[in-house]
Formats: structure tokens, C-alpha cells, sequence
């Protein structure tokens, strides 16, 4: 296992007033058109944020587990830099004179501008490889080295394109080292995008990528007998197929696919390599994660409606007049998967992608929104609030997992609320407890370095003590110190309900049905069903109600009606006399918001449902939400008979619900 693997990837966050402005030498250089590529193809920052959001972090990974050694590079980390070679430039005038005569027959101005592109290249590429050197959190110390990366590659690409001939007749240059040049620059905004949670990153990743591929810039490099260009050519559709993942490009990642798919058949047939089950699992992945959502929606040609679950602006219902809410606004979050045998694509679970939208608005163009009148005066006052800055943690171990908890904890601003979300497999209590504390009630699990040869000796320790993988309640009680808000969503689940809140402070855990219906079909390769009710509830509705498809017409009408049952929920839970404070603090947030609502209205669904009928069926809550003004309120599930009608599966539902219980 190598170091970026046992490192595990993180983020950060550098606080506005602290030293965390953005270089002044790179704004310097903010707008290199590229060369041949549309204008709007390729843009650098034209700023770098002040505060460090996000990054992909790994776990130690399972042995039996497959896994493709593409995945690492996909994520937050960036490629382990090649064995130490003397510099290009060192070479260049050799090749000149191999190529174009005598050294002496060259100019001395053609023969500086290969030197210089040289010498910008070989930076460009130290810099590059030292991204995964950068520390993991902190406040600020990435960003400067941030900023002198985009500096050299900025230079590097205006310089080339400044002296396109002398370079193609001097020095050699190709149009796959050209493509190389913008596919980095690509791979810089995905880790600023990974870095910060600003999804506007995300754009400039796709329209660099986009151009790429537009422009054929990899077109001829099977036609040279060296695998490692072939494999670079790879490991560029991989990338931009992430990104538009992310960005819901759906169209775009089936055309990706099928071009990918023919790029491995024929790198796996001129070359024998060792690596072509590792590629075939890449496109399993892939496919199975495009595949994972359980309801398609049509327009009237059948062709597939993509829709996009991050926060817009009409997405969570408003504060009216007259409700009194904290001012608590969340600002960071852990996205934690550790879910066996769930559908994942560059180690990002189908439940981690739904939650990372769920807490992300909807992306926007940077070059388009610092054009508008009046943007280059307020730039530095963003017009909307920012996304809260996450870890994405995939398979954790114990140790990773607090680490970055812990680090969270620290940097939490004031007046701010830290969420943890957990999609994992539950861990249960071994035997009966004489007591009933914060370790008797087991957890969920996190990943472990089990020995082989120590196997047996940790089964048997653990029948008689603790399971030391398990991040069991009492675990996060130090956390609590700050405004907490976490989310569970595992067959133990219920082990959360067991919080005492020792500090006082706002404190809120949404848990999952620990089990689920035997009649409804098993999804829980393609992600949870819980999960989805937060990310997108409409579609969990009509999951549950036995629909597979809808035309888009009906599906609108359905959206809209169920803004209004939000809206409702919301002054239920303002309005209630007896609900816990703690639910009222997280309500000024629109994310937290818009998750409780749809949490109400995903119990209150499975509640009214005929098939479930267990208590474990059904989402609990700590602190208790009362029954009776929110969950099962009459007003709200007449709403929710009303949608079915809508959609014609009332019949699935109770009428008399209130009579049930």
C-alpha cells in the first residue's frame, strides 16, 4: 500500500481576515485563452476562495475486496511523481540538433524559448506532483501552493501558445503534450472543486476536458508503440467522466463510456498487459453507478430526463414571518461510506454522492458570473452564502475518521453546526451489558488492517470486549461540545437514540429503519433507500409506491406539490409547542432545513405505507420529534394522500391512518 493510500486525502478551510487572501501573482495571469481551443473552453481561477473546503479521503481498503488501481487517482490524491531524471532542458538542444542541424545554425532567441518552455514544463510538473504532499487539513497552508501552481500553468500555457512554431519545429512539440498540458489544468480545478466544495470549480474541470476531447488533442497516440501514453489517454476519460458525474452529465458519461470501453479493447489488444481487469472493472463501476437510480424520468420522445438534487434557490422552503429559529448555519460536514458491497465508482458510494449534492447548490459559471455588471466591484462579497466545507471519508479506519472529526471540530467557527453523516454497516452488541452506557449498544463500523495471522485472536477478543472497529456513540460524545447534527443511516442505527447530551449544546441525529419491508424489492446495492428520501424524495416516493418510470410533465406537477408539503412541514415544526429546541436551532440553515422537511416527510411516508408495519421500518430521531404535531399529523398526511392521488397509488397507503396507532 502506498503512502497516498495509507494517508488517506482531506480538506481544509482558511478563514476569511486571517492571511488566506489569494495571490496577487496569479491574478496576474487569471485569463490564458488557450491555444486552438474555443475561448470559452479553457478558463484558470480568477480567484482562488478564501476558504478550503473539500477533499476525498480513503480508508484502508478490505483484502477480498476488488479493487482497480485506477481508483486512488480519481479521487483527492494526484499521481505519484515519476523517478528523479535529469531535467528536459538538459536535453533539448541535443534534440534540436538531431532534428534541425547544427546547435549553431539555431537562433539564440528560438534557442531561449526552448529552454524557457522547458524549464515551465519541468516546474509546472514538481509542482503538480507535490499536491499530494500538501497537508491534509489545516487553515491556509495549501492555498499559497495552490496559487503557484496555477501560476506556472498559466505561464506554461500562454507561452505555448505564444510560440506554437518555434516549438513544433524546434522542439518537437505534439498535440498529446499539448492535451496533457490542459488535462493537468483540468485536474487542478477538480482538486480546487475537492479543496473548497465550490461546484463553479466543477464547470472549468469539464469545459477544459470537453475542449480536450473536442479537439482530439489524444487522437494520435495509439498510433505510438508506448502504453504509457495509451494509459494516460485512460486515465483522462476516467477523470472526465467524474466530473461529469458530479455535474450530472448523464448524456455525456454514456457517449464517455462507450469511447473508453473501445480505448481499453484496443490498449488491452496491441498491449499485453496486466492491468486490463483492473480497466473492466472501472467501466462495471461506471455503469452500475449510472444505473443506480430507481426511476427514470421520460419526455414524451422516451428519451431520459437528468435531474439535478442540489440545493437551487427555490429548493428549501422559506422562513415566513413570525418563526422564530437560531441563526446557526452549517459550515462543515463528514461524508463518511463504508457500506459493503454498495455501488461505488472512484470510491464514492452512491449514498456519499446523494449526500454530497444534498448539501451543495447548484453550480455556477465563474467567467459568466464575474462578467455580470457590477461583479468585478463585489467580488469579494459573494452574492449567496457558500457550501459547507465536507470530507468526503471512504472505508475509514477508527483513526482516520477521528482525525478529521477532530479537525473539523477545531476550525468550526462560531455560531456554526458540524453534520455527520454515516452510511455504514452496523455493528451490534455482543452479549448482555449490565449497563446501558455509550459503548453498550454498539455503532457502526469503520475499516480496519486486520493481521491475517492475529485473526483468530481478535475474534475471540472481541466476544468479551468491545468491537474496536466500531464507532459507537460514546465516541462522538467530545464533539458535542459545538452544535452537532448527525445523520445515520445502518441497520444499527437505533444505537444513536441513546445520546445524552452532556454540554447543552444543540444536538439533533436523524436515524434510518434499521430494517426494511421483505415486499419491497432489495436496492440496497444502488444505495438507501433513507438516503434517497434526503437527496431526492420525490423519487424515493415513487419507489416506494411500486413506480419505475414517470414523463416529466407529471413529474414537474408532482415537484411543485411537494414544495407545498414542505412549506407545511415547516410550520408544523415552527409552530409545535412541544418540540425540542434543538430542531428549531438547525432550522435557520437552509440545508438543514430542507434535510429535517424531508426527513418528516420520509417518515410520515412510511408510516401511512401499508408494507410498513414494523417499528424498526421506520426513521426515529434523537431528540424524540412529537408524533402527533409532525409525523403523524393529519394535515401532513392528508397531503401525502393527496400526492398519491396525484399519481394514482393511493391504494398502497392507509386512509385511517390515525386510527392505526
Amino acid at each position: 500500500m502506498g503512502a497516498e493510500e495509507r494517508r488517506g486525502g482531506g480538506g481544509s478551510r482558511g478563514k476569511p481576515g486571517r492571511g488566506a487572501r489569494p495571490s496577487a501573482r496569479l491574478s496576474a495571469y487569471s485569463k490564458p485563452p488557450p491555444p486552438q481551443l474555443p475561448e470559452r473552453a479553457l478558463r484558470p481561477p480568477e480567484q482562488l476562495p478564501r476558504r478550503s473546503r473539500s477533499r476525498m479521503v480513503r480508508g484502508a481498503r478490505q483484502p477480498q475486496q476488488p479493487r482497480s488501481r485506477l481508483a486512488p487517482r480519481l479521487t483527492g490524491t494526484v499521481e505519484k511523481p515519476p523517478r528523479k531524471r535529469k531535467s528536459r532542458t538538459e536535453f533539448a538542444l541535443k534534440e534540436i540538433m538531431s532534428s534541425g542541424g547544427a546547435e549553431d545554425d539555431i537562433p539564440q532567441g528560438e534557442r531561449k524559448t526552448v529552454t524557457d518552455f522547458c524549464y515551465l514544463l519541468d516546474k509546472s510538473k514538481q509542482l503538480f506532483n507535490g499536491l499530494r504532499d500538501l497537508p491534509q487539513y489545516g487553515q491556509k497552508q495549501w492555498q499559497s501552493y495552490f496559487g503557484r501552481t496555477f501560476d506556472v500553468y498559466t505561464k506554461l500555457w500562454k507561452f505555448q501558445q505564444q510560440h506554437r512554431q518555434v516549438l513544433d519545429n524546434r522542439y518537437g512539440l505534439k498535440r498529446w503534450q499539448i492535451g496533457e498540458i490542459a488535462s493537468k489544468i483540468g485536474q487542478l480545478y477538480y482538486h480546487y472543486y475537492l479543496r473548497t466544495s465550490e461546484t463553479s470549480y466543477l464547470n472549468e474541470a469539464f469545459s477544459f476536458y470537453s475542449a480536450i476531447r473536442q479537439r482530439s488533442y489524444y487522437s494520435q497516440v495509439n498510433k505510438e508503440d508506448r502504453p504509457e501514453l495509451v494509459v494516460k489517454k485512460l486515465r483522462y476519460y476516467a477523470r472526465f467522466i467524474v466530473v461529469c458525474l458530479l455535474l450530472n452529465k448523464m448524456d455525456v458519461v454514456k457517449d464517455l463510456v462507450k469511447e473508453l470501453s473501445d480505448e481499453i479493447e484496443d490498449y488491452t489488444h496491441r498491449f499485453n498487459t496486466e492491468d486490463q481487469v483492473e480497466w473492466n472493472l472501472v467501466l462495471q463501476e461506471v455503469a452500475a453507478f449510472i444505473e443506480a437510480d430507481p426511476v427514470m424520468v421520460l419526455n414524451d420522445d422516451n428519451t431520459i430526463v437528468i435531474t439535478s438534487n442540489r440545493l437551487a434557490e427555490t429548493g428549501a422552503p422559506l422562513l415566513e414571518q413570525g418563526m422564530i429559529v437560531g441563526q446557526l448555519s452549517l459550515a462543515d460536514a463528514l461524508i463518511i461510506g463504508n457500506c459493503n458491497n454498495q455501488v461505488k465508482f472512484s470510491e464514492l458510494t452512491v449514498d456519499m454522492f446523494r449526500m454530497l449534492q444534498a448539501l451543495e447548490r447548484e453550480p455556477m459559471n465563474l467567467a459568466s458570473q464575474m462578467n455580470k455588471p457590477g461583479m468585478q466591484e463585489s467580488a469579494d462579497k459573494p452574492t449567496r452564502r457558500e457550501n459547507p466545507h465536507k470530507y468526503l471519508l471512504y472505508k475509514p479506519t477508527f483513526s482516520q475518521l477521528y482525525t478529521f472529526l477532530a479537525a473539523s471540530f477545531k476550525e468550526l467557527p462560531a455560531n456554526s453546526v458540524l453534520l455527520i453523516y454515516l452510511s455504514a454497516t452496523g455493528v451490534f452488541p455482543t452479549g448482555r451489558s449490565d449497563s446501558e452506557g455509550p459503548y453498550d449498544f454498539g455503532g457502526v463500523l469503520t475499516n480496519s488492517n486486520r493481521d491475517i495471522i492475529n485473526g483468530d485472536a481478535i475474534h475471540k477478543r472481541n466476544q468479551s470486549h468491545k468491537e474496536m472497529h466500531c464507532l459507537h456513540p460514546g465516541d462522538l460524545y467530545p464533539f458535542t461540545r459545538k452544535p452537532l447534527f448527525i445523520i445515520v443511516d445502518s441497520s444499527n442505527s437505533v444505537a444513536y437514540k441513546n445520546f445524552t447530551n452532556l454540554f447543552g449544546q444543540p444536538l439533533v441525529c436523524l436515524l434510518s429503519p434499521t430494517a426494511y419491508p421483505k415486499a419491497l424489492q432489495d436496492q440496497s446495492q444502488r444505495g438507501s433507500l433513507f438516503t434517497l428520501f434526503l437527496n431526492n424524495p420525490l423519487m424515493a416516493f415513487l419507489f416506494v409506491s411500486g413506480l419505475s418510470s414517470m414523463r416529466r410533465g407529471l413529474w414537474e406537477k408532482c415537484q411543485e406539490y411537494l414544495r407545498k408539503i414542505n412549506r407545511d412541514i415547516a410550520q408544523l415544526l415552527t409552530h409545535s409547542r412541544s418540540i425540542d429546541q434543538a430542531f428549531l436551532q438547525f432550522f435557520g440553515d437552509e440545508f438543514l432545513r430542507l434535510l429535517l422537511t424531508r426527513f418528516i416527510f420520509c417518515s410520515a411516508t412510511m408510516r401511512m405505507h401499508k408494507i410498513f408495519r414494523e417499528t424498526r421500518n421506520y426513521p426515529e430521531s434523537y431528540p424524540q420529534l412529537p408524533r402527533d404535531e409532525t409525523v403523524e399529523n393529519p394535515h401532513l398526511q392528508k397531503h401525502i394522500l393527496e400526492l398519491a392521488s396525484i399519481l394514482d397509488v393511493r391504494n398502497v397507503f392507509l386512509e385511517n391512518t390515525i386510527d392505526d396507532y
